[in-house]
């Protein structure tokens, strides 16, 4: 997985004021920072969860079907203490039976029936050995607020267990708890094997 540096914010600023003659020019700003440090994540198990062959007797008709839930080791390792978040991005976007915010999609059948969907949560993460909490944001790292969940258009980070701000990390480890629905089968084609095809892309994002 590909971590990545800090975005490049470009602004455009121009005068405010009015005067009798449009200005001829316009400035242009590009701001940024390279961070020294570098950190990787990894997953247990190569970032595989495999539910195996499920009948499709065995799948509710009218409402949806839990999985068991399943657990991955997550574990983000830095070259130092660094204020980092994590970023997940749904590469089965559009697949997601329901449309919940929170969740990621299975993937289709047929190109237009939504399999089912999953949640990823973070549990009992532990900071260079310390216990933490998961916190989240919504507006790219303004405000944070206590949040387990890793959801498309979220970023989950770690504090202090008495507080809702980012912590620098170095070596963090937590559990990823995964859980995922089948879409009830009266909608499925299911004449065929259906592949359960959920896809996501963990990236840490440096604050």
């Amino acid at each position: 997985m590909n971590t990545a540096l800090k975005s490049i914010a470009v602004a455009l600023l121009v005068a405010s004021s009015a005067p009798a003659f449009a200005a001829s020019s316009v400035d242009l700003t590009v701001k940024g920072l390279i961070t020294p440090s570098a950190c990787t994540p990894a997953l247990s198990n190569g970032g595989t969860v495999d539910y195996g062959k499920i009948s499709a007797k065995d799948l509710n008709l009218d409402q949806v079907t839990y999985l068991a839930e399943q657990s991955l080791q997550l574990t983000v390792t830095c070259d130092a203490a660094t204020l980092i978040a994590l970023d997940a991005d749904d590469n089965r976007a559009g697949s997601n039976h329901g449309n919940d915010m929170m969740e990621f999609g299975l993937g289709l059948i047929n190109d237009s029936e939504k399999l089912g969907a999953m949640t990823l949560r973070l549990l009992s993460p532990v900071a260079d050995g310390v216990a933490v909490k998961a916190i989240g944001s919504e507006d790219g790292g303004v405000t944070w607020f206590t949040e387990r969940y890793l959801m498309p258009e979220n970023l989950i980070s770690v504090a202090d267990t008495s507080a809702d701000a980012p912590i620098p990390v170095q070596v963090l480890t937590s559990q990823m708890r995964v859980g995922a629905k089948i879409a009830p089968a009266s909608g499925l084609t299911l004449t065929n094997e259906a592949a359960i095809d959920g896809s996501v892309t963990v990236t840490v994002r440096y604050l």
